[in-house]
């Protein structure tokens, strides 16, 4: 699927916001000699806070609206690898950079918007620590070939509480962008 041309482009830009969090909390934390302590922590808070927040009412419209498709796994990967590359890659470099002066604070601005940018065109956007907390993987699932041209044949990425993946299983997710659906954990799907 072109990225240009995937539905529901905000709401993955809300994603890789939220996926950030951890890092915002880091900040508000370390604080800034150059932005006050009550500007510092209510932008972290927002930051944190109001995209996870938006997954939330995204999660719950596509439960009431029953946005949810079948997924039929063909080939999976596991993206555990990609939890450690987005671990290293942005949070450690940014917890060790100092907001000490005002060319630090706008070095740090552009550092996010480079890598929410990445995040974003890379569709990074399912990394979220709230994920991981509640149990669930996020695994890339490509569908079993097929000759019909109205089976989707992207890849795409589904967020479950399962282990693992058995080619041919049939799953019904939640629909969260175009490319990133959810499992829920009951079986009342």
């Amino acid at each position: 699927m072109d990225p240009r041309s995937e539905g529901l482009r905000f709401e993955r830009l809300l994603m890789v916001l939220g996926s950030l969090a951890p890092l915002f909390v880091l900040w508000a934390a370390r604080g800034s000699c150059v932005i006050p302590d009550g500007w510092l922590w209510s932008g972290c808070a927002l930051l944190a806070a109001g995209p996870n927040l938006a997954l939330y009412f995204r999660y719950h419209a596509a439960i009431k609206e029953e946005d949810k498709y079948p997924i039929t796994v063909g080939r999976c990967e596991d993206h555990r690898s990609h939890v450690l590359t987005y671990l290293f890659a942005v949070l450690l470099p940014f917890y060790r950079t100092g907001a000490e002066s005002v060319r630090d604070v706008v070095a740090m601005v552009i550092a996010l918007v480079f890598i929410v940018f990445l995040f974003y065109h890379l569709r990074l956007h399912y990394t979220n620590i709230l994920f991981a907390l509640r149990g669930y993987q996020a695994f890339t699932v490509t569908p079993p070939s097929s000759s019909n041209p109205y089976d989707w044949q992207e890849p795409r990425v589904l967020i479950t509480y399962r282990r693992s993946l058995v080619p041919g299983e049939r799953i019904v997710a939640f629909r969260l962008s175009d490319t990133v659906y959810l499992e829920k954990r009951d079986a009342s799907n």
